[in-house]
């Protein structure tokens, strides 16, 4: 044991506090800790019934660490949760998640019109819409909230790879985001590409203004990796012939070709109809050579 925890034990409990101790008894329903200094815990009640799985599988001799609820009970005995000291110990390993920007591998229990509902260590938390990816947010016109639930709902069993960018244990409230992993990179990776430029993607959104185009990080890139970019084709960019619907030229998981025509606040727009050089470019023409005359004879 270093210093720290020397003067820690040497400290008068406090109720909320962690403690750590050996199990040195168990009854049928209570198990006594050992908790050196602190005097003898016990947890028992609805704390022993929440966590008697969980004690089943424990022995005398092995170590518990445990919220401290009562610090001295009519038995003189200081009383303990396992619940509350998991609890505890998942906020303070989520604190450092979200203060290192640890991307976190959710699974999407469920959805409602503002977002998507999963769990982080057993707690609750909240992936709004706007904090999805550009490739998974809904493209529904004039943000009609009936179709971007039927959106959301899709995602339900479904992955995403996420950062935590809020969290307060009083309130038991996370905040999830899965765009800030890539936004933190979309402005050094649209360093590779400017105006003018060809992209190959694959289409991932089609809807009545326009369709969205996943494409590579970087030109050498794998379509099928690092497809984090994306961009937009809006319906005018589609075709030169006028176009009732995006549908009536691309489809869903095509891929395509297109040109950049304009970056702007991270933002990539395309075109279709634009595949030529751009305008600006000069062409060379080749000079035409002096015909020679052969003289009759």
């Amino acid at each position: 044991m270093n210093n720290n925890e020397n003067n820690d034990a040497l400290k008068p409990p406090k109720r909320g506090a962690i403690a750590e101790g050996k199990i040195i008894g168990m009854g049928k329903s209570s198990v006594f800790i050992d908790l050196g200094a602190w005097g003898t815990g016990i947890i028992y009640g609805k704390d022993f019934l929440e966590a008697k799985e969980t004690l089943k599988k424990s022995k005398i001799g092995d170590k518990i660490i445990a919220k401290i609820t009562e610090l001295d009970n009519e038995d003189g005995y200081v009383e303990l949760s396992l619940r509350g000291a998991s609890q505890e110990l998942a906020w303070k390993e989520l604190i450092q998640k979200r203060e290192g920007q640890e991307i976190l591998t959710i699974k999407v229990l469920g959805a409602n019109r503002g977002g998507l509902l999963t769990k982080v260590s057993g707690i609750t938390a909240f992936l709004p819409v706007s904090q999805l990816s550009p490739g998974h947010y809904p493209k529904v016109k004039e943000g009609d909230t009936t179709k971007i639930l039927n959106e959301l709902r899709q995602f339900i069993g479904k992955e995403l790879k996420v950062r935590i960018i809020d969290l307060d244990p009083r309130q038991e409230k996370i905040i999830l985001s899965e765009k800030t992993k890539i936004v933190k990179n979309s402005q050094q990776t649209l360093k590779n590409y400017k105006p003018g430029d060809m992209v190959e993607g694959k289409v991932t959104g089609v809807t009545d203004f326009g369709a969205f185009i996943s494409f590579p990080a970087s030109a050498d890139a794998p379509l099928e990796e690092n497809s984090q970019m994306e961009g937009l084709i809006h319906i005018s960019e589609l075709s030169e012939k006028p176009v009732n619907h995006p549908s009536e030229v691309v489809q869903v998981n095509q891929n395509i070709k297109a040109r950049i025509i304009k970056i702007d606040d991270n933002k990539v727009y395309l075109s279709l109809k634009n595949l030529k050089e751009p305008s600006g470019t000069k062409k060379i023409k080749k000079e035409a050579k002096p015909e020679t005359k052969t003289e009759k004879v």
